[in-house]
């Protein structure tokens, strides 16, 4: 739900115009709308480099993953790997474009620890690649654009922690 909406039914629930402090928060929001639409643009047209990059780096750190046996072992499961890095981005620029998380949390948070650990994945690795994969999208953002986006990745990560 974007954050638009959620003030909009919140203050219709209680029957009440929006907030003062709610109103204020749509204007904070609006000025950033060009800058999130800019970020949101960039993370799709850098999805691939921003991917490669962070699958190189988490290789590094986890060699283990390739390695035979590993999870990531052979191109059909790394392929995999990296399906979800793609996924996870998209997720972020869900977050940055409604200024909410809450989009990211009901599709992308709740159960999915469940789901990977079903799935023999190594959660700390998962932790691991949303690291990279945020290293790897700021490489191509500003420091500001940076700030805007962090908090998004910072949820997911909290979401597995």
């Amino acid at each position: 739900m974007s954050l638009i909406s959620k003030i909009i039914i919140n203050a219709d629930n209680e029957l009440r115009y929006p907030s003062v402090g709610e109103l204020n928060s749509l204007k904070d929001y609006f000025k950033t709308t060009d800058q999130r639409i800019s970020i949101s643009s960039i993370l799709r047209d850098k999805e691939q480099q921003i991917v490669q990059a962070a699958s190189k780096s988490i290789f590094k750190i986890h060699p283990e993953y390739i390695a035979p046996g590993g999870n990531a072992e052979g191109a059909r499961k790394r392929s995999l790997c990296l399906r979800d890095y793609s996924w996870y981005l998209r997720l972020i620029t869900y977050g940055v474009l409604s200024g909410d998380k809450d989009s990211i949390e009901k599709i992308g948070i709740i159960g999915v620890r469940e789901m990977y650990s079903s799935l023999g994945v190594p959660i700390l690795g998962m932790i691991d690649s949303i690291e990279c994969l945020k290293d790897g999208a700021f490489s191509f953002l500003d420091d500001e654009q940076s700030l805007l986006v962090c908090p998004y990745f910072d949820f997911i990560i909290q979401g597995m922690s």
